[in-house]
């Protein structure tokens, strides 16, 4: 295993550059530039920014000095924040963003392994009918729609939560962000959960395990459950590294400081520094939690080797 994790910690770093060199790419392709607006600047101001800024050097002079800082983690200033560096901002939002996804992401296992586990064993019941359609509703029903929702209801009407805003944690201001942000994926985790369940208990080592003699809860929990969650466990790494990063519809209806709110105000802003860190950090979290979904395949099925 340390030699597979070796190569994959190998692979990461080109990985992560190539995508950097895709996003620099599509910026400098995308018509206009951040010191541009609807009152079109003097040829001489544009020249002196385009000098500070070394926008009027040679395409791979400015390629070979980005990679350059970003190889350093040296992301620059951002364009937009003109006294803050993108290192600070990141280490800013990371944290809302963060404990957000961490707390949406379980809130969504608790809710969406147990509801699928019980339709699962409960097939073709009325709990796996009301399950698989509260699943659908879940899926069907964006973030834009349901958060909105949430706070017509909890805040404006019955006055239990607090509409908006960060209060820390813990707070409850973070409950219905989380609650809205949970519901895409106690979704598809309840549908993945009971996918992966049906297969497992119609096994041949289940019908020996019951043969046995074992109870049902010990089949469940010491044998189904193992095979079972290998589906969640595949859906987990990509959706806690897109928790992490921040989700910028979440955090624009409920004012949070995160990294998605300032991921979107610097694509607005064509903040350049602030887009490529922001994309590195993405980028890195994506690759390393792959990574940890695959260490974490041979421990929950032995017969996986690496």
């Amino acid at each position: 295993m340390f030699r597979f994790i070796v190569r994959r910690l190998i692979v990461t770093v080109p990985m992560v550059l190539i995508v950097i060199s895709l996003t620099w790419a599509l910026i400098r392709l995308a018509p206009g530039n951040f010191y541009e607006g609807e009152k079109k600047l003097p040829a001489s101001i544009e020249k002196n920014i385009r000098a500070k800024y070394g926008l009027d050097q040679p395409m791979y002079v400015q390629y070979g000095r980005v990679m350059g800082n970003i190889l350093r983690l040296d992301f620059g200033n951002s364009l937009r924040y003109e006294n803050e560096t993108v290192n600070d901002i990141l280490k800013r939002t990371v944290p809302v963003s963060a404990v957000i996804g961490f707390c949406a992401y379980t809130l969504a296992l608790v809710v969406g392994i147990t509801f699928g586990t019980l339709a699962a064993l409960k097939q073709n019941s009325k709990l796996d009918y009301a399950s698989m359609g509260l699943a659908m509703l879940g899926i069907s029903m964006p973030n834009f729609v349901l958060g909105p929702i949430l706070v017509l209801v909890f805040s404006l009407s019955l006055y239990w939560l607090p509409p908006a805003r960060w209060g820390g944690f813990p707070s409850w201001n973070i409950l219905l962000p989380v609650i809205t942000l949970s519901a895409v994926y106690m979704a598809y985790i309840a549908r993945l959960t009971r996918a992966g369940m049906l297969e497992v208990l119609r096994s041949d080592y289940i019908r020996t395990a019951r043969a046995k003699g074992l109870t049902e809860r010990q089949v469940v929990m010491r044998h189904a459950l193992r095979g079972g969650l290998l589906p969640v466990v595949s859906f987990t790494g990509p959706a806690l590294a897109i928790l992490i990063t921040g989700t910028v519809v979440v955090e624009r209806i409920f004012a949070l400081p995160g990294l998605g709110n300032y991921f979107i105000n610097a694509n607005l802003n064509r903040d350049e520094p602030l887009i490529l860190g922001i994309v590195a950090f993405a980028s890195i979290l994506v690759l390393i939690f792959n990574l940890l979904v695959d260490i974490a395949y041979g421990f929950i099925d032995p017969r996986i080797r690496y």
